[in-house]
């Protein structure tokens, strides 16, 4: 048997001329390695390969009056364009949040014409160009959206083309189900620290506390890496609002008029709670400290702080609006005071944006490119479609389909939370001031 160590991956017959690459959502650190290695692949196996500019922006305007123009609404990708971009800042293809599933939210909605009707124009817009291979790269909700797009094209006649769709799951609030870390987690989480650490070398400098909002909208993965890798003093995320620091609170829905109720902070438990850890730590003589909080708190706060605050397409509450880091500062200071009767400086912060574009480190770089490989493999190797490109042990490739991902019925993702009393949940309450009033968190 001759030896293939040095050998270059067999070419595979296929019939595929174009492949389309779409990057959706937030940035993420490492996202230029997918789109990189992806691109890559198919170029050195005869497929032609657009970047679709702006998520799908661009293909939702799509139709006979407005056909999609190269360079504003996707560029024709090639070697030389690819060059030294793995390790790059950024999204070379840009992004954007448009929706065009945010009408379907069950399988009958897709026989519907007016509610099918943005994914219908996104299909064209496809075809348009020749299109014939589709690799998504986003959250959960371009997740949702490439299901979506899949479940139309399978409605349509059987002389229709259809595109096969996989996806790459991108996330730096690693909340992925599916996939161990998401490319960028680790980037993103050490940009952060460094920056959380620079804030306690502030605080102790002046006796006083920084209150850090990161990013993670519906878990506390970047929240708890940031607070273990910033040495923080304490860190609550959404999957601490449980027992006492948790209640029912009954509301109006501003839509249909009927009565609701929604699980909310126990504020009169939660801000003591994070309080104690301050008076901890004057005892053992520190005067000082950053506490991080999930943005994702402030799907939990109480209907009064809340108040005229909207929600974007995927119907997620705008969380920039709410201010959540100002909000519990000052009920913290107040809290303090009232406790102790001494003042203390309580600065509140969000961090976040500054590492969505952080230069990669080697480890998502190394996994970026391999879920961007991973795409080329699926489609063209194993011929696969409607399935998620993820890794486990070392950088072993795996397949998920869509249906293990997204609820059936819903059409939504499972989020994948911290598990409690899991040994990664255990690791931030072992290295953060220990209180001891008998109700820790978890």
């Amino acid at each position: 048997m001759p030896d293939n160590t040095l050998s270059r991956p067999p070419r595979m017959s296929h019939n595929f001329r174009r492949a389309a690459i779409l990057f959706a959502g937030g940035p993420a650190p490492a996202a230029n390695a997918v789109i990189s290695a992806a691109a890559t692949s198919f170029l050195r196996n005869d497929i032609e390969v657009v970047g679709i500019k702006h998520g799908y922006s661009g293909l939702s305007e799509f139709d006979a009056k407005h056909p999609l123009v190269e360079g504003r609404d996707y560029v024709n990708v090639t070697h030389k364009m690819l060059g030294r971009t793995r390790n790059s800042s950024g999204i070379m293809i840009g992004t954007a949040r448009t929706n065009p599933g945010r009408l379907v939210s069950h399988p009958s909605h897709l026989k519907d014409p007016e509610k099918s009707a943005p994914l219908k124009t996104v299909y064209e817009a496809l075809r348009s160009i020749g299109v014939d291979l589709l690799v998504s790269i986003g959250g959960d909700d371009t997740l949702k959206t490439a299901n979506k797009l899949k479940m139309f094209q399978e409605r349509l006649p059987l002389d229709a083309h259809r595109i096969p769709i996989v996806h790459l799951p991108k996330t730096i609030d690693n909340d992925y189900r599916g996939i161990d870390f998401t490319f960028g987690y680790f980037t993103a989480v050490d940009f952060l620290a460094s920056e959380v650490r620079n804030l306690l070398a502030d605080a102790e400098a002046n006796r006083s506390y920084f209150l850090v909002e990161s990013m993670g909208r519906s878990a506390g993965w970047l929240a708890y890496g940031v607070a273990i890798a910033g040495e923080a003093s304490l860190v609550v995320s959404v999957e601490d609002i449980v027992g006492q620091y948790r209640t029912v609170e009954d509301s109006v829905d501003p839509q249909t008029g009927e009565k609701t109720s929604r699980p909310v902070m126990n504020m009169d438990e939660v801000i003591p709670r994070i309080v104690a850890t301050m008076t901890a730590r004057e005892r053992e003589g520190k005067e000082y400290g950053v506490i991080v909080i999930a943005e994702g708190l402030a799907e939990f706060l109480p209907n009064s702080y809340l108040e005229g605050i909207g929600r974007d397409d995927h119907g997620h509450i705008n969380i920039t609006a709410v201010n959540l880091n100002d909000v519990f500062a000052k009920l913290i200071a107040k809290e303090y005071e009232r406790q102790t009767g001494k003042s203390r400086k309580v600065t509140g912060l969000q961090l976040g944006y500054e590492g969505r574009c952080a230069r990669p480190h080697a480890f998502d770089v190394m996994l970026g490119s391999q879920l961007g490989v991973g795409a080329y493999r699926a489609l063209v190797e194993k011929g696969l479609n409607g399935v998620m490109v993820s890794v486990s042990g070392q950088l072993q490739l795996e397949y998920v389909p869509f249906e293990d991902l997204v609820d059936p019925e819903t059409l939504v993702t499972v989020v994948r939370y911290i598990e409690p009393d899991s040994d990664f949940q255990k690791l931030t309450r072992f290295l953060e001031t220990y209180v001891d009033r008998g109700d820790e968190l978890r």
